[in-house]
Formats: structure tokens, sequence, C-alpha cells
């Protein structure tokens, strides 16, 4: 039987991290809905009322009773919705890795009943939720993938895009346009009614599923271009000696001017969805040049820091074959504990290569959680150590706050401050992007 209203809905979201938890409490602020994550560790942390990434600072009773985490599949058979918020990385080859999605789907798949709903979150490139996952929820369930409002006699199939960005209080799910579709009128007008029911900025009902993912893959691959226009930039006037974002002041007294800045472009959105977008283009027989350009410019940019602050040390009479390196900051952005992604530790690679002894401090990343990826040692203060050169790569406001005195208390003389993000002026440090 076809779910006619969104009274009959049952929630289920699968993938309960940077994306899914946010959306699961929305939802629970109306109705019982269950969380289900393959992670126990998270799961647990949850159950417990605490949420590792920091995205959800506190969920207070009155909504915490209506959310029942879990890693059981069986907890999952109650549902006839289900949102998969899972992630969408790539491999080591930069091609799409749909492990995840696939693996989640084949775990719905697994209750789908008559006139169920599955809809996607995660981040694919057009066709992947029609085309990959209907397909495998098909084989397996034995039901069929409908597209007609008339025949009632399998499931649905919808795709909202997640916008959120980690660590951003500004704007929450309910405070972002939500880009809705379904796979057939009537079940693309309740996806887009039960997100209007969480929304304060309303929704936007897209006319089909794959326009609905090119979208939000389009959102991030604009961003990525545009940083990387602005990376190529700041190497030119680099070597022309000067500074960028004097240049961009200057530029954006004109009303028409887009103030994008240079920087590192890592994380699980801007640095990974271009990737998505190339691989359709290049299956379709076409190479999206300007695309693969833009990530070709941004995925140097670690390299070409390196390079600069040991031509600045260089400058000073700094050795860096034993020099000692401190980089502020190991998070892919600024006040957020998520590292996935994060070019930062290609900055590190990079000392590691020309063998300088490297610290990190990031506020928002302990030691112990990161020890094992990281290929130098991440300290969990500021002592009295004394560093050849410093390395601030994320703008955390916990290093605005500390200021420029404070770092240079640090510093040893002489010694590089070298300023990735522009936090403070340029008479201030020895170099920035």
């Amino acid at each position: 039987m076809a779910i006619r209203d969104l009274d009959e809905l049952r929630l289920a979201v699968i993938g309960i991290g940077y994306v899914g938890l946010p959306l699961l409490v929305e939802f629970a602020k109306k109705r019982e809905i269950v969380g289900y994550d393959v992670s126990k560790s998270r799961v647990r942390s949850l159950q417990q009322g605490r949420d590792e990434n920091g995205e959800v600072k506190s969920i207070p009773q009155n909504i915490k009773k209506n959310i029942h985490f879990t890693d059981s599949e069986d907890d999952l058979s109650d549902a006839n919705t289900y949102i998969i918020t899972v992630p969408t990385p790539v491999d080591d080859f930069r091609k799409p890795d749909l492990s995840f999605v696939i693996a989640a789907t084949k775990t719905v798949a697994k209750f789908i009943n008559t006139g169920d709903l599955i809809i996607y979150e995660s981040t694919v490139y057009p066709g992947v939720t029609e085309q990959v996952c209907a397909p495998i929820i098909e084989k397996i369930s034995g039901k069929k993938y409908l597209i007609a409002d008339e025949d009632d006699r399998g499931f649905y199939l919808g795709y909202s895009p997640e916008r959120l960005s980690p660590g951003d209080t500004s704007k929450g799910v309910a405070d972002i346009v939500k880009v809705t579709s379904g796979s057939t009128p009537k079940i693309a007008n309740l996806i887009d009614s039960l997100y209007a029911s969480i929304s304060n900025v309303g929704t936007y009902k897209s006319p089909s599923i794959s326009v609905a993912e090119a979208a939000k893959v389009i959102e991030n691959t604009q961003r990525d271009v545009n940083i990387a226009f602005m990376n190529e930039l700041s190497i030119i006037f680099n070597e022309i000696g000067i500074d960028t974002q004097e240049v961009i002041k200057a530029a954006q007294t004109k009303w028409n001017f887009l103030p994008f800045s240079p920087g590192l472009v890592g994380g699980h959105c801007i640095g990974v969805d271009p990737y998505y977008l190339a691989h359709l283009g290049i299956q379709k027989g076409h190479r999206p040049d300007i695309l693969l350009a833009a990530r070709n410019v941004n995925e140097s940019m670690g390299k070409r820091i390196v390079d600069r602050v040991t031509q600045l040390m260089i400058q000073k009479g700094i050795g860096f074959p034993g020099a000692n390196i401190l980089i502020l900051g190991l998070t892919f952005k600024e006040n957020c504990k998520d590292t996935r992604n994060s070019k930062v530790f290609e900055i590190i690679r990079e000392f590691t290569k020309l063998r300088c002894n490297i610290n990190v401090f990031d506020p928002f990343v302990g030691s112990s959680s990161q020890e094992k990826v990281c290929p130098a040692k991440i300290i969990d203060e500021l002592g009295d150590e004394k560093y050849d050169a410093i390395v601030l790569t994320v703008a955390h406001t916990y290093f605005k706050d500390m200021g420029i005195d404070a770092l240079k208390t640090i510093a040893k003389k002489p010694s590089v401050i070298y300023d990735v993000k522009s936090i403070f002026p340029r008479h201030s440090v020895d170099g920035r992007l």
C-alpha cells in the first residue's frame, strides 16, 4: 500500500554522522524516528548523549524521547521511509567510491515492503539513485521501482541533497533551503512536504531526481573552480611581490566582483564532488578540462605552500633539515573537528620529506584521535618550545583570539610565520596566500 500522507511516514535515518544526526534531530522535533549506524561506538556515544563530531551540542529530553539510536538492522523493520545519509568519498585514484551508499542500500533493501520510500541525501553524480541503487533494491527486495503514481506494487525513491557545512552554527538543517525530488509526482510532493515540515526557509521541488543530483554536485564544483582561479592568481602575484588579499580588496569595489579567496580545498564536499562530475563527463565521452584543471591547481597548493615557506626560511638563513615547524590547524576548515580529506596532511608530508621536526596543534583535534593517521606529532597545548617556522593553516577563531603577538612569543629569532588563511595583517607575518 502506497504511503499517502505525512502521518503515515515512519522514518529511519541510515548513517548518523555529520549529515545524518542534525537531520534526525530536526525530524525528532516532530515525530518518532530511528537513527541507524554501523559504528557501534558512534551509536553508544549518541545513546549516552555525546556527539563526538561536535555538530549537535545537546539534545533536549523532549526530543531525545523520540529518537531510537541503534546499530541493529532489525530495528529498521518497522520503518517505511528510509533516509540514507552516508559518506561518498573518492578512492585512491580519485574515482567515486559508492561503497557506503551501496552497503546502506543493501541494508535497507532487506526490509522494503510494497509502497516504501527511500530518500538519498548522499552526494552522487546524476543517475546513481535510479541507475545504481534502484536495481540493487529490486534484486534484494523482489519489489519493483515505481515511476508512475498509478502503480503501487513496489517502492519509491527520492533525492534531497544535504547542504550542511560542518562547523557553521549560523545555518542548521532548518535554515537551509532544501532541494527535493521524487520518482513520481505524488511522491515528489510527499517528500517536499516532509522536508517543508522541518524547514524555516522553504524547499525547492526539483522536476526530477537526476536534476536534484546534478544541482548538488555543481554547487561545490563551482566553488572549487572559483577558488582554483584565486589560487592561481596568488601564485602569479607572489612572483611579482604583491599581496593577493590587497588585490581582492581593490577588486571588490566593483559591484559584481565575486570575492573568493585562495586557500586549501579539502573536506568531504568541495574537494570531492568535482571528481564525481568529472567521472560522469568522462563516462559520457567528454573530458571536463576546466574542472580537472581547477582540481589540479587546488591539489597542488599544499606543496606550493611548503615551497614558499622554505624559500622564506632560506632567505632568513634558516636551515630546514632538522628545523622545528609548528602547524596550526589540522581540520579541513575552521571551527569544526572534521579532518576528512584535510589538505593540511599534505603540508605535513611535504615538510616530513625535508626532514623537519613537526608539531601540530589544533584545539578541535586531540592527539589520541589522529595519532594513527597523522605523520607528525600532535600536541594538546602550546608549551614553551620555540619554532623556526609557524604555518597557520586553519582559520579557527581560537587562533584569531590568540593574536599574532602570542604566536611571536613561540617563534625563534629569526623565524618565519606564514599565514595561509590571511588571519593577521600582512605586515605582521612573513607571508600569506
